[in-house]
């Protein structure tokens, strides 16, 4: 055992027997979320819809649609405060899927983050004017704080260098999101991008430091089962704020029949998406992490497909305002970029995902992406509303195949080629 590790007076005590080897833990309370972090995962609910209001405001939704490239570096813009809310979430994530989530050293943690997030949505929608400042720094506070407050608790343990280095890279690029706090929007977007890239680099290259080594992530220790337990939370969280903002944006204004036929698209577009997600491989997620030869590399693999997959989410939900906001309106190539893009976003990170379970890929999910994209030129020239239901026709057409697939016979087992 480690020095430093399980004696009395201490706030940190050892991990679950088997974890430093790499077993599961025999307890099965520890492959469960607690209760502290779905509380956490409330807040996403909250900020992920800030994301979406963003969005739709730098759309410039007009009568007469949008014009100039403004709404596609706007959403660009947004989509870089989206990567770091995901950062904050996934590495605390890691965390607790690394660690005993019921140690008092490991709460803080959540804590921390959790009230970081929340700061974080309240000033996504000004977060390049006026509420930069209090974004970059929760974004700072959060992300040095994991690290600093796990060195102190690990000691002498083995991953305490680890917990260095990353509490040093952080540090440095917090120096960028503070600087670039203070400057105006170009080049705030510049450091900002900067350090986001940076950070994600330096977890993929295992944290190295000049003097200080690096890790590889194919030996980094995960409770495998708890980590794919919290990929289907965030995916829910994600698909449940499609709902929020469909349902927010048609009580808005009167009912009529346009509007209608638009919310009812939307509501039949989510539950085609819970449908493709957990038929079959998001159902088996955790089977495929617990299967796997090296479940870190499934479980870093599964973070950027799920990335991808909350991504295509968050861009639908935006559709689903802008279409029930102007069902017969003429769509701007950014309100297709919504509409459509959000669903095939999906469809790619979803036969990705696909391939992380099962090690192969259904032609049915590039079939509809395809057709979707190649639609893209007549759908320019009608209704939102039809835009919205091509998306939907494409979504029931996966589903369809995936019940084909699936009908008379056993389910099928994981098979990760990792």
């Amino acid at each position: 055992m480690a020095a430093g590790a399980d004696r009395p007076g201490r706030w940190w005590r050892a991990p679950p027997p088997g974890w430093v080897s790499g077993l599961q833990p025999a307890s099965a309370g520890t492959t469960r979320a607690t209760f502290l972090e779905l509380f956490f995962d409330l807040v996403y609910v909250f900020a992920l819809t800030r994301v979406s209001a963003r969005a739709f405001e730098d759309l410039v939704v007009e009568a007469d649609g949008t014009s100039g490239w403004s709404p596609f570096t706007g959403t660009g813009k947004t989509l870089l405060l989206l990567l770091a809310l995901w950062s904050v979430w996934q590495g605390t994530a890691w965390t607790t899927s690394r660690y005993d989530p019921y140690h008092f050293g490991l709460q803080a943690v959540v804590v921390t983050a959790l009230v970081a997030s929340m700061v974080m949505g309240v000033a996504i929608p000004r977060a390049f004017t006026v509420s930069g400042l209090a974004f970059a720094a929760a974004y700072v506070v959060a992300q040095v704080t994991r690290p600093l407050l796990l060195l102190v608790a690990l000691g002498q343990h083995e991953y305490r260098q680890l917990k260095l280095r990353m509490l040093i890279t952080y540090l440095f690029l917090g120096v960028l999101w503070l600087t670039g706090a203070f400057l105006p929007t170009n080049p705030r977007v510049v450091l900002w991008a900067a350090a986001l890239a940076g950070s994600y680099l330096a977890s993929l290259f295992g944290w190295p430091v000049p003097g200080l080594g690096r890790s590889r992530i194919n030996r980094w220790q995960v409770i495998g089962e708890h980590l794919a337990e919290r990929y289907q939370q965030f995916f829910l969280i994600a698909l449940g704020e499609t709902i929020l903002v469909a349902g927010l944006a048609y009580s808005a204004h009167p009912f009529g029949l346009a509007r209608t036929a638009a919310f009812g698209t939307a509501i039949v577009i989510s539950v085609l998406l819970w449908r493709i997600y957990f038929q079959r491989a998001g159902q088996i997620l955790p089977e495929a992490v617990a299967k796997a030869t090296r479940p870190a590399v499934i479980g870093r693999s599964a973070a950027d497909t799920h990335l991808v997959m909350v991504v295509g989410l968050t861009a639908t939900a935006i559709g689903y305002e802008l279409t029930i906001e102007h069902p017969l309106g003429h769509p701007a190539a950014a309100w297709i970029a919504m509409v459509v893009g959000g669903p095939v976003i999906f469809l790619a990170g979803r036969a990705r995902f696909e391939y992380e379970v099962f090690g192969r890929v259904s032609r049915s999910r590039w079939i509809a992406a395809l057709a979707l994209l190649a639609a893209v030129p007549v759908l320019l020239h009608v209704a939102t509303l039809v835009s919205a239901a091509a998306a939907a026709l494409a979504l029931l057409a996966v589903a369809v195949a995936d019940a084909r697939r699936a009908w008379g016979r056993p389910p099928e087992q994981p098979a990760p080629p990792f």
